[in-house]
């Protein structure tokens, strides 16, 4: 019987990626405490920031203005999406010289399967060694990189010697590194769970390895299989190629609630051509399927509406946005539009459209 082949993987994460580009286009900000994201007068948030910024506690999905009051010298730079568009695609393409199996999980960080790749001599380390050079080269900007015999420890190895390292894990490895993981580290662990588990006596893997499966699926649902595979390092999922968006979709947060219905209506235009230029882009306009509205009211309560429809159209959406707004009847500080696209292969449910 033929061995099972020993797969090798590379998790591939630009280092700030968006402060790091723009550093790289004003070098007159290294060093300061850099954060890209929007107005901390308009309600902005912070989507990265460089490591200067992230020791006075900064850091993504934080409220800039927040920020502001961490670091009083924070440098906010609103965010240029399509250079980091380019920079990012860039970046796609030194991967692909390695190997065609390539799964771009967002702009700055990528799964390389190079199980059966000859680059390099075939060694993961090396292979990951040459893109974080070519990318510093080229792109101007460091990757810090993972490589280990599956998704799920990649992942975590390309963060063990961050900013602008890489670690590796070896199959011989495994047992040894997995023992020692504090459980927070495995995805899907949030702090709640993470709360939960330390009340159980779980705070790394090995303890969690001393529970069955039948136990965990008791304690946490369905999550509950995953973990008891991830705790011993087992991962068996493959590199997705052409991964297939669910939806699109604009959203636009207000400096000053919205407080009318009306005001809501008017502000639809403006979305409509913002969410068009966005499908343009991706060229899926043949696939949509519905189109949904997204209220967030000023107690943070949101409510979607979306019905069956073969293109955005600015009528769907008013209507839309009246069924919405009377949910709540309460002043609207966010404000969202998309479609969502019917998915190859899949089939999709027949619903009645909603009447204006």
């Amino acid at each position: 019987m033929t061995a099972a082949v020993q797969r090798k993987f590379i998790h591939c994460d630009c280092d700030c990626f968006f402060a790091a580009i723009e550093i790289r286009d004003d070098p007159a900000l290294r060093g300061l405490p850099v954060a890209v994201g929007g107005d901390e007068s308009r309600r902005g948030v912070i989507a990265t920031c460089n490591y200067e910024a992230r020791k006075f506690g900064v850091h993504s999905a934080m409220a800039s203005a927040t920020a502001r009051r961490l670091c009083r010298d924070l440098v906010i730079i609103p965010p240029d999406f399509e250079k980091y568009k380019l920079a990012s695609q860039q970046i796609n393409c030194i991967y692909q010289d390695y190997t065609d199996l390539v799964e771009p999980l967002s702009l700055d960080e990528a799964f390389l399967d190079v199980t059966h790749s000859t680059a390099m001599r075939g060694s993961g380390q090396l292979i990951a060694s040459d893109i974080r050079r070519r990318v510093k080269e080229t792109v101007g900007i460091t990757v810090s990189a993972g490589i280990a015999p599956n998704k799920f420890l990649a992942k975590i190895a390309s963060d063990w010697n961050k900013p602008d390292g890489q670690f590796v894990i070896t199959p011989e490895q495994v047992c040894g590194f997995i023992g020692n993981l504090p459980v927070k580290k495995i995805p899907g662990v949030g702090n709640v769970t993470a709360r939960k588990m330390q009340l159980m006596g779980i705070d790394t893997c090995a303890d969690l390895q001393n529970w069955s499966k039948t136990r965990l699926l008791e304690h946490f649902g369905s999550f509950g299989e995953r973990l008891f595979a991830l705790c011993r390092g087992e991962d068996d999922r493959r590199i997705e190629l052409d991964s297939e968006p669910k939806s699109i979709s604009v959203e636009q947060t207000y400096a000053v609630d919205l407080l009318t219905l009306d005001q809501c209506l008017s502000a639809l235009p403006g979305l409509l051509d913002q969410l068009q230029r966005r499908l343009a882009n991706r060229n899926v306009s043949h696939n949509i399927n519905k189109q949904f509205i997204k209220l967030k009211f000023n107690n943070f309560v949101s409510t979607t509406v979306e019905h069956v429809a073969p293109s955005p159209g600015l009528d769907g959406y008013m209507a839309l946005c009246r069924t919405g707004f009377e949910r709540g009847a309460l002043p609207v500080r966010l404000l969202g539009i998309g479609v969502r696209l019917r998915q190859r292969g899949g089939l999709t449910q027949l619903q009645l459209p909603l009447q204006p």
